[in-house]
């Protein structure tokens, strides 16, 4: 089993960056795919992104990409959402998923373990 623990959410002016973290638990994290997803208020929960096991390669969401990176550091078992000039719509629950194996999945029911999620709100 895996536990997942975002952090690093906040309140921060469009323009702005955060990042968050995602902790993870278990032995097998190194062979685990971590995805990243949100939900905004009155929406379904979208993928934002993901990185793969064994050599972290990444795939992102058309709607963030060359402005969010993630990056692992598997001897921490975590995961990071580099999250640069933010937009009101980038406002949401984010989420952080795993899955064994290499696929990064845009369907969140590909992904088996998520954490509770943590606020990003970026305002205009």
């Amino acid at each position: 089993q895996v536990q997942l623990v975002e952090s690093g959410g906040g309140l921060v002016q469009a323009g702005g960056s955060l990042s968050l973290s995602c902790a993870a638990s278990g032995r097998t994290f190194s062979r685990l795919s971590i995805g990243w997803f949100r939900r905004a208020p009155g929406k379904e929960r979208e993928f934002v992104g993901g990185i793969s096991w064994a050599g972290g390669r990444t795939y992102y969401a058309d709607s963030v990409k060359g402005r969010f990176t993630i990056s692992r550091d598997d001897a921490k078992k975590a995961v990071f959402l580099q999250m640069n000039n933010l937009k009101p719509e980038d406002t949401g629950v984010y989420y952080c998923a795993s899955r064994l194996g290499p696929a990064i999945e845009t369907r969140d029911d590909a992904w088996l373990y998520w954490g509770q999620g943590t606020q990003v709100t970026v305002s205009s």
